[in-house]
This record gives structure tokens, C-alpha cells and sequence, in this order.
């Protein structure tokens, strides 16, 4: 019930249009309450007696009762749309900026797939309960109730015929609907499963079809989709027992209906265009509670979904940030803050040409029992390039991703320029970093557009020399209109080493203090490697760079290159020292130089 009362937050704005819409709507419903009293009127004072005019009179009524209940149904419709489009659009966006804030941590953990089924399927759902509720909810109550009232002004003895059967209706519709809403539930569960498998295939089509692995993945959808079809036929079924049920009642009520209305005629109690009234409203009660069971459905559905939404907007970051720069958070570890000591004193100045400091960290993923990264201790200098290598799942990406604070770290600290990344503001320590992450990721739009990313007040001389210093100037000038040439979604229309370069330009357009390399040249070859590494090497400034790889090749002219191994430090120094003093740097080495390994050389055990 907490995504009711959230939705209902963002509903406050549109106080005047939540309660217009309700009260033409029950304006329409009054014109249908009032038909079959007018049609009674025709029958029995204007057919009855053969006043043709008195017919044409009413029929005008009936005329103008229809256009008016038509105006009063699309007013109401206008200012449901308006209130539910208007409510879920700040819903969405409310979640939309929530999740941008929210950590790695968080993000981890729910999933890509998760959050796109709220802002995608759910909203929806919420939108269109809501637009229900606004439009019908009152609306089927109150032709019942007015209904029933109605009947006892025609005849006593025939209202009595409605007391009994709209009870039993209910208890009908409503059992069934019971019955069919945890259904409904399962079927919501069984179609995020399928949405899931759908999107997983769709973006890995290229990694199916190059296994060919096709008829596997399509037999996995058909397993999900028949299951979720043998749900929707099960509830379906179930739903269709409403209608025949229902429906018979009625009949069985009609009958009885008339037989007492035939009676009351035949002794003069009752005119027979009462008889047709009383008929037009057991069939619009019936009409309204098979529409409200339907109704209750849309709305448990809309709540299912309010509330998932609700779930992750309650999600709160683990990251907390100082409210203003220079402000100090309050950092939380195991070692509290201590007076400085006349050793630190004498070596702040050598700590002011630190960049990154790793000091005795330690890091683990949620909802895991092991340390991706343990007691790792360093210290990059201003202008230092320092190399991370190691095996497959070594923690080399979590290394560097703990420098621009894209996780906390479990243990320890991480200090950038003297100071811990917990008490940088919230953009603060970004600003001096540039980050070209793993898997290139562009976005759609003009090359110059992508770039400006790292910088917005970029010049176009500025974004030249980036791409320049990235080894990508072919790149762009390749493409018709350069800098304005358009990129696709996820840039499909270039290749693999193109998107690598362009995000390394990106990153440079930013000027970083500190830039890091996350594997960032794998689809390059080893000449352009190197002239990257050269031109970031002959930048101006004390920029530090952070290159993660699996190449030796490209570590090698590192001053300090790190070695990881199961996420722990096998080594750190020189490619010389380590060459001498590290086994694991030595194996990855001669793995990718056989040619180099000495005669004696001899694989681990």
C-alpha cells in the first residue's frame, strides 16, 4: 500500500482534475439512470394513448439526455488522461532521477532488467489503473445504488426482486475475482521472466547466433512463453465462468422480474412501461458490476505494480556526500582519525605530490562472503603512469573503480589529492577524473555531442586535440560532416576499436587530473597502442593515468605497474624489478613473449 500512497503524492498537483473527472462521470451516469423512466413515460402516457407528439417530446429528451451524457463521458476522459498522465509523469521521472543517483552497489543489485520493467511496464499499468479509478470507480457503485433506489419508486414488490438479486450477483463476480487477482499476480511474475529472457536475447543476438546457439535460446522462449500462456488460459478460463454465471442470474431474475411485473399490470398496480424500466435497470446493474469486477482487477494489478515501483524508490544510496564542497563527511572505518604526529608533519610535503593513495584496502561486492580486492596498499604520484595487470577476475576493474568512488571500499581508505574520496561533494571528485571504462559506451547523437560529454564548454579545438591525442582523427574525418557526423545507438555503425577511440577522447576532453584506462585499448593494435600511450604520455600537465590491461606490452613503460592475483598484490615496481621479483608478472609475460622465456624457465605448479 506504500505505492498508493507515493503515486498519490504526485496526484496532488492535479487535486482539481482528480475530482472533475469523477463528478462528470457520475453526471453521465444520472442521464443513464433517468433513460428508462423516460422510456416508461413513452410507453405508457405517449404509445399507450396515441400522443404522437408526447413521443417526439420525449425522444427529443432522450436525444439531448444522450448528447449531453456524451459531452459529460469525454470531459471526464480529459481530465482523467490529464491527471493520470500528468501524475505518472512525475512518477517516472521521480524514479527515473532516483536511479540515476543511486551506486553501483545498488544498481548491482537490482538489475538493468528490474529497472527497466518498472519504468517501462509498470508505469504504464499505474497510469491505466489510475485513469480507471478517476473514471469508473464511483461511476458502477453509484448506477447500482441509484439503480435499486429507482425501482422501489416504480414498485415495491418488484424493487424486492433487485434487493435479492444484486447480493447474489456480488457475492458472484466478486468470488470469482478473489480467486483470479493472486492469478493475475503470477501471470505479471511469469511475463517480467519472458520480458527478461527477451531483452537478454536481443542484445546478445550477435553472441547467439555466433555460437549458434539459436534453436537453444528459442526453445527457452517457448518454454517461458508457453508458460506464461498456460497462466493467461487458466485465469482466462476462470475469468470466463463470470460471464455465463452472471448472466444467468439475471435471466433467472428477469423472469422473476416479470412474472411480478406481469402480475402487478394484470391487477392495475403497475403500468407495463414500468415493467420495460425496471427490466433497462436489472440490465445496467448487471452491466456495471461485471465492468466494476473488472475494474477491482485493473486496480490490484496497478497496486502490484505501484508498490514494485515504490520498492525502488525506498532503495537509498549507500554513498553519502558531504551537502557542500569542503565539507566533511563522516567517514566510517576502523581506524578513527588521529592527531598528526612530527613524522606526518615532515612528510605533508611529500603527501601534496600524492595523487592516489590506496591505504590497506579492502573491498567486497554485496551479498557476497569474499573480498574482491584485499589490503591493497599504494601510492601513485602526480604525473605517475601506473600499469594494473593480472589474470581474468583479478580485481582490476574494482581497483580503479574505487579511485573515482563508484563503490566504497569495505576496509581502509582511498584518498585522490590528499584527501578521502567519502568527503568529496557529489560531482567533486569526478570533475578531476576521466574515466574510459571497459566496454565503450556511446550514445546517440553527432560525434561532437558524444564528446562534449567529458566537457560542455568545450571548444572544437579542444574536442581536435582530444581526438588527436585518442588516435582517432581518421576516425572522424572518415565520417561525412566530422564532427557532426551522427553516431547510432550504442554506436552500432562503428567498429570496435572506433568506439574505443572515441571514448578515450571523451575522456581527455575533460582534462583530467587523474584519467584512467580500463582495458580501454583492447580492440587496438599494438602500433596504435603505443602511439596512444606516447601522446597521453607528451600531454602537458601532471596528469596521472591509470592503465588496466592485459597486455604486458602495454604496462611495460609504466613507472609503477601493479600486479594483481585473486585480488590480492603479487607485486608492485618497475617491469624490470618485477620481471626479477614477481612470479605471476613473469608467467603473464612469457605467456605473451614465449620467445623471451629462458631455457630453465619453469611453469608454476
Amino acid at each position: 500500500m506504500n505505492g498508493i500512497k507515493r503515486t498519490l503524492t504526485y496526484l496532488r498537483p492535479y487535486r482539481k482534475q482528480a475530482i472533475l473527472a469523477p463528478t462528470f462521470k457520475l453526471l453521465e451516469a444520472l442521464m443513464d439512470l433517468m433513460t428508462p423512466l423516460i422510456v416508461a413515460e413513452i410507453i405508457n402516457h405517449g404509445i399507450a394513448q396515441s400522443n404522437f407528439s408526447l413521443v417526439v417530446r420525449w425522444f427529443l429528451v432522450l436525444l439531448l439526455l444522450a448528447a449531453a451524457g456524451m459531452g459529460f463521458s469525454f470531459t471526464a476522459q480529459w481530465f482523467a488522461a490529464r491527471a493520470s498522465v500528468g501524475c505518472t509523469t512525475g512518477l517516472r521521472q521521480a524514479l527515473f532521477d532516483h536511479i540515476e543517483n543511486l551506486s553501483y552497489t545498488e544498481l548491482d543489485t537490482m538489475g538493468t532488467d528490474t529497472l527497466i520493467t518498472r519504468m517501462t511496464s509498470d508505469m504504464n499499468q499505474v497510469q491505466n489503473g489510475l485513469n480507471l479509478v478517476l473514471r469508473l470507480l464511483l461511476r458502477s457503485p453509484f448506477i447500482v445504488v441509484g439503480a435499486v433506489i429507482l425501482s422501489f419508486t416504480i414498485n415495491v414488490k418488484a424493487a424486492l426482486v433487485f434487493v435479492i438479486t444484486v447480493p447474489i450477483l456480488s457475492v458472484v463476480i466478486f468470488g470469482i475475482m478473489a480467486a483470479s487477482i493472486p492469478l493475475y499476480a503470477k501471470t505479471q511474475g511469469a511475463l517480467d521472466r519472458l520480458l527478461g529472457t527477451t531483452r537478454e536475447n536481443l542484445t546478445g543476438v550477435r553472441v547467439i547466433r555466433a555460437f549458434h546457439n539459436e534453436k537453444r535460446e528459442v526453445e527457452e522462449f517457448d518454454r517461458e512463453n508457453q508458460a506464461l500462456t498456460h497462466l493467461n488460459e487458466f485465469v482466462g478460463r476462470l475469468s470466463a465462468l463470470m460471464n455465463p454465471a452472471t448472466f444467468a442470474i439475471v435471466n433467472i431474475a428477469t423472469i422473476i422480474l416479470i412474472r411480478v411485473g406481469a402480475i402487478q399490470v394484470f391487477h392495475g398496480n403497475m403500468a407495463q412501461g414500468d415493467v420495460v424500466a425496471l427490466y433497462n435497470y436489472m440490465a445496467q446493474i448487471i452491466i456495471e458490476l461485471i465492468k466494476l469486477a473488472s475494474l477491482i482487477i485493473n486496480i490490484n494489478r496497478s497496486i502490484a505494480c505501484a508498490d514494485r515501483i515504490d520498492n525502488v524508490l525506498t532503495v537509498e544510496s549507500t554513498m553519502e556526500y558531504p551537502e557542500a564542497a569542503g565539507q566533511k563527511a563522516e567517514i566510517t572505518s576502523d581506524s578513527q582519525p588521529v592527531e598528526k604526529t612530527a613524522k606526518e608533519s615532515e612528510g605533508s610535503k611529500d603527501q601534496a605530490d600524492d595523487a592516489v593513495v590506496f591505504d590497506h584496502v579492502s573491498f567486497a561486492y554485496a551479498g557476497t562472503g569474499e573480498n574482491a580486492l584485499e589490503d591493497i596498499d599504494f601510492t601513485a604520484k602526480k604525473g605517475q603512469t601506473i600499469g594494473v595487470i593480472g589474470g581474468t577476475g583479478s580485481g582490476k576493474s574494482t581497483l580503479v573503480n574505487l579511485i573515482p568512488r563508484f563503490y566504497d571500499a569495505s576496509q581502509g581508505q582511498v584518498l585522490v589529492n590528499g584527501q578521502d574520496v567519502r568527503t568529496y561533494a557529489k560531482g567533486e571528485l569526478i570533475d578531476h577524473i576521466g574515466v574510459v571504462p571497459q566496454k565503450a559506451v556511446l550514445f546517440e547523437g553527432s560525434i561532437r555531442d558524444n564528446l562534449l560529454w567529458g566537457n560542455e564548454n568545450a571548444s572544437d579545438g579542444d574536442l581536435w586535440k582530444a581526438i588527436e591525442t585518442a588516435q582517432a582523427v581518421e576516425v572522424v574525418k572518415g565520417k561525412q560532416g566530422e564532427l557532426d557526423a551522427l553516431i547510432e545507438q550504442n554506436g552500432r555503425n562503428l567498429s570496435g576499436g572506433q568506439r574505443q577511440r572515441l571514448t578515450i577522447a571523451r575522456a581527455l576532453v575533460r582534462k583530467p587530473s587523474i584519467l584512467i584506462m580500463d582495458d580501454s585499448s583492447s580492440a587496438l593494435d599494438f602500433a596504435t597502442d603505443l602511439a596512444l600511450r606516447t601522446a597521453i604520455h607528451g600531454l602537458e600537465g601532471e596528469m596521472t593515468v591509470f592503465i588496466v590491461s592485459q597486455r604486458t606490452s602495454s604496462v611495460r613503460s609504466a613507472d609503477q605497474i601493479i600486479v594483481l592475483n585473486d585480488g590480492k598484490m603479487a607485486g608492485i615496481g618497475s617491469h624490470d624489478s618485477l620481471m626479477k621479483n614477481c612470479r605471476v608478472y613473469q608467467e603473464i609475460y612469457y605467456s605473451q613473449f614465449p620467445d623471451e622465456k629462458p631455457a630453465d624457465w619453469k611453469e608454476a605448479e
